[in-house]
């Protein structure tokens, strides 16, 4: 067993596992936080989507020992003061999640992808980027309505604060 120590979600957390257990059921297992979840193990679906260090990973894909000492947020750590995160909110409101199960993987891909366009997301793009977090239920249209509404109010947001 190797101990592992993460700032999940802020907050300082410190687990043991075997060597060869991936962040995802580490996440899951040993820290309880049952948002990201368990889809294929194969990196395809991209029900597993957190951000480790800033940027979005799929955490079937690394080992829960080579991300010791990193930061960790999970869908559980995105929503402020009990206030939905903006691409919650836009995934809520235009209808962007049917049973749920890939809903935590597409919103913390989608926080990343707008994070990193800037305001200048467009369809295909969203649509390129979405290309491993497989859905099964909507076909895609609400939750590419929902990237672009959050990035549309999330980058307004930016603009009203900076003046």
């Amino acid at each position: 067993m190797t101990k592992v120590t993460l700032t999940v979600n802020g907050r300082a957390m410190t687990g043991e596992c075997d060597d060869r257990t991936l962040l995802v059921h580490f996440i899951r297992d040993r820290l309880g936080l049952t948002g990201t979840h368990v889809g294929c193990d194969t990196t395809q679906c991209g029900a597993c989507v957190v951000h480790l260090d800033g940027r979005s990973v799929k955490s079937c894909s690394i080992l829960a020992v080579q991300a010791s000492g990193s930061t960790v947020t999970t869908i559980e750590g995105i929503a402020a003061q009990g206030e939905l995160h903006p691409v919650q909110a836009a995934f809520n409101q235009h209808h962007g999640l049917q049973c749920g199960f890939c809903t935590p993987g597409m919103v913390m891909t989608a926080i990343d992808m707008i994070g990193r366009h800037g305001g200048t997301l467009d369809e295909a793009t969203v649509r390129l980027e979405l290309d491993g977090n497989i859905c099964r239920c909507t076909g895609y249209h609400n939750i590419v309505k929902a990237v672009l509404a959050a990035d549309a109010a999330m980058h307004a947001e930016q603009r009203a604060a900076a003046e």
